[in-house]
């Protein structure tokens, strides 16, 4: 078995000296009965706790209305009801003892009461970190080192934490180095995020901007902002950056083969924000899908269907393939609708009134006055096309056509015109009956076309 390095042992008799002096400073006689009081301040905080938690559930269930952000609260209050107890009850015991006796008979209830206020503000600190393993990597470190702190014991257990390191040339990690590295990165990552959204929120409510520049700005903002955290939060502990710039060289030469498609596609997300082709809000139809861009990814763009489906599709798709914009200079849309009336009635009057009916539907656009024009003669009726014009595709194309058309059937049947359909004429030819060995054979019927 390899001996023990003499820094850890070195490291490891510090600490158990720091901490069996603590606990003999615990044992002293007018220190014991402020034990006592810790202990009932947490059976006090834990029956608060029991008492309280179903009214404030209750009450928070009655709050219609109000923000998340509220009702998130008032659920972390809840959770942590039991310590904020302890803690107002532990603060009010202090301030009691310091008017009645000397302030060195409640320091110890002092030290819990400090170290719980810090429990408390770390836990609701935490949680602008959306990550939630992240989270609660740094709610523990943040927790464990202001126990310490107040403990009086953050530099030796320090030092054993930095004794235990291994070490790669000149290269010397730690398992103190890497705590510190968890925590500050994290606690970056956070800031960056909530800067991210603060600066997001911003740019929506600005009308200057285009959706597509907004989106843009903001991935790369993010980029951006993710970056110089993990960069920054690496720096403030010490790593070496450089030998891992040539690692991730390494690294991101090998991923690239394996990850063309989703390189591919992050490319075609910053082409799309680019030359703005489709931004959030256009009505869009590629291949058999239909519908309104909800958001634009980094790796697909969200389509919502008049049916509240939601279809992911590859940012490539959208760059290689043909794609119908229905909004991309303006949202005027053209339809056509086909129909067919009768030879016996006059095609100005089936214009005229076509177009009348057309422009009763909400929808149809009063001010681009529908067309309608004679397409050809048929076999059996005078067929039309009908053009009107629209501004919200986005409300879909078939409910509009289905308007029109039921509009076109009521003011025909009010003026007369009529809808001719195919019909099919039987005549027998033979009225006589054959008999062919012995069996009576049926006449041979002939079909002739007519109206």
């Amino acid at each position: 078995m390899d001996q023990v390095s003499p820094e850890i042992v070195n490291a490891a008799q510090g600490l158990w000296s720091q901490i069996r002096l603590f606990f003999e400073h615990m044992l002293l006689p007018w220190r014991l009965y402020q034990l006592a009081i810790i202990g009932a301040l947490i059976l006090l905080g834990w029956a608060g706790k029991q008492l309280l938690s179903p009214r404030l559930t209750g009450w928070l269930r009655r709050q219609e209305g109000w923000p998340k952000w509220r009702l998130r609260l008032g659920i972390l209050i809840d959770q942590r009801l039991h310590l904020i107890v302890f803690m107002v009850f532990a603060w009010l015991t202090v301030a009691v003892m310091r008017e009645i006796t000397w302030p060195s008979r409640s320091q110890l209830i002092q030290l819990a009461a400090l170290v719980a206020t810090a429990w408390v503000l770390i836990g609701f600190l935490v949680r602008i970190i959306a990550n939630r393993f992240l989270r609660r990597i740094v709610s523990w470190a943040a927790w464990i080192w202001v126990t310490l702190y107040f403990l009086d014991l953050l530099d030796p257990v320090s030092a054993f934490l930095d004794s235990m390191a291994i070490s790669f040339g000149e290269f010397r990690l730690s398992a103190l180095t890497v705590i510190k590295a968890l925590a500050i990165t994290g606690l970056m990552i956070a800031a960056a995020r909530t800067l991210s959204q603060m600066i997001s929120g911003r740019l929506s409510r600005n009308a200057d901007i285009s959706p597509t520049m907004q989106v843009l700005t903001a991935k790369l903002l993010q980029v951006v902002l993710f970056t110089v955290a993990i960069v920054v939060g690496l720096k403030a502990v010490g790593f070496d950056l450089t030998g891992l710039a040539v690692f991730s060289g390494a690294v991101g030469v090998g991923l690239g083969f394996g990850l063309q498609k989703v390189v591919s596609n992050l490319v075609s997300g910053v082409i799309i924000l680019l030359d703005k082709s489709v931004k959030p809000g256009d009505v869009i139809s590629i291949g058999d899908t239909f519908g309104w861009i909800e958001e634009l990814g980094a790796r697909y763009v969200s389509v919502v269907t008049r049916d509240g489906k939601e279809y992911l599709i590859p940012n490539e798709d959208l760059v290689t393939g043909q794609v119908v914009n229905w909004s991309h200079t303006n949202n005027f849309v053209r339809l056509d609708i086909h129909f067919g009336t009768s030879y016996n009635d006059d095609p100005h009057e089936v214009s005229r009134v076509a177009i009348k009916a057309a422009m009763t539907v909400k929808r149809v656009l009063p001010h681009r006055t529908p067309v309608c024009w004679v397409t050809g003669f048929g076999d059996n009726s005078v067929d039309y096309v009908l053009r009107f014009w629209i501004t919200d595709a986005e409300g879909g194309l078939t409910n509009v056509r289905g308007q029109v058309f039921l509009a076109l059937w009521d003011a025909f049947k009010a003026s007369g015109i009529s809808i001719p359909f195919p019909q099919r004429e039987v005549r027998v030819l033979n009225d006589t009956i054959a008999v062919s060995q012995g069996r009576e054979v049926p006449p041979r019927p002939e079909f002739v076309s007519g109206d």
